[in-house]
């Protein structure tokens, strides 16, 4: 079976790369084999693989940014996913794709159902909300997963961020009515796989529809408890060379923190139709976050 991933730079797509390798020939593509943005191009490249499995980990993700930027944010978020979509309807491809959290906007007080009505606050979520119903009017079998806050070794994420300014800044002032879970890229691309290997073996691949899952860790948390559990475990590991302590990071409602994009104050999904589904259960994503950090320290101490 050949899978087709496209974003293999970003921190989810590296991680696809290990988790999709059990169950295929994986064609991994990033930016320089195929420009997303070049529709005749992604056509042409999906055409000539002729995939059994799409699976996209690319996307638009300056939540701030696309305030700016909004037909391409919805170009890369919502155009190129019903592209590929239609292309997996065109040969009964396998189209698995990644939304966010942000399709909601924050005002239910319980964690957010796949059947909760989406109601996205930046340009970001719509883009992200268009992706999903572009793929759904296609008429392609596909798996979406809705997921949040994702962190990994690899790219650009609020862990790095963390990190960065604990070594300039003596005090930070964090966000703390937001909350949500922070997810490993390690997990999702772990479930990602464990999931198409259940579709393939034991649950008929060929009559998948379309089917839609939160995928999140378990324990949320405040941006602002983010933040102290990062400085936490790094200032107990060598390398990082931190002037910033976690005591010294100061809880702020987010109207003190104004930013381009509305983010939503209650970003937890609710992942029991996947847990049900498949047989899993979300873990917490603290040791995921200390693994992170030792693989950092180490790279810090030139190894």
């Amino acid at each position: 079976m050949t899978i087709l991933l496209l974003g293999k730079e970003g921190q989810l797509g590296w991680q696809l790369q290990r988790s999709l390798a059990p169950h295929g020939n994986v064609l991994a593509c990033g930016r320089q084999e195929c420009d997303l943005a070049d529709f005749d191009q992604l056509r042409a490249l999906i055409r000539r693989v002729n995939p059994s499995v799409i699976v996209n980990a690319s996307a638009y993700t300056a939540v701030d940014k696309a305030e700016s930027e909004p037909a391409l944010a919805m170009k890369i978020n919502a155009e190129v996913p019903g592209l590929m979509a239609q292309e997996a309807a065109r040969n009964g491809a396998l189209l698995i794709h990644y939304s966010t959290d942000y399709v909601f906007d924050g005002s239910k007080e319980t964690p957010y159902l796949e059947s909760d009505a989406p109601a996205p606050l930046s340009i970001y979520g719509h883009s992200k909300l268009a992706g999903e119903q572009a793929i759904t009017a296609a008429n392609c079998r596909s798996v979406i997963f809705r997921t949040s806050w994702v962190f990994g070794a690899r790219g650009a994420n609020f862990v790095k961020g963390i990190l960065r300014l604990a070594r300039e800044k003596e005090s930070l002032n964090i966000v703390a009515d937001q909350i949500g879970s922070p997810t490993p890229a390690a997990l999702i691309a772990t479930v990602s796989g464990v999931v198409l290997g259940m579709l393939r073996q034991g649950r008929a691949m060929e009559v998948v529809e379309h089917r839609l899952y939160h995928l999140a860790a378990a324990n949320p948390v405040s941006w602002c408890e983010f933040a102290k559990t990062i400085l936490t475990m790094a200032s107990a590991m060598p390398g990082f060379d931190l002037r910033l302590q976690a005591e010294a990071i100061h809880a702020i409602p987010s109207l003190e923190y104004p930013t381009p994009a509305r983010r939503p104050m209650n970003s937890r999904l609710d992942c029991t139709q996947l847990e049900s589904d498949f047989g899993l259960l979300m873990p917490d994503w603290q040791p995921y976050l200390g693994r992170m950090l030792q693989l950092l320290s180490l790279k810090q101490n030139g190894y």
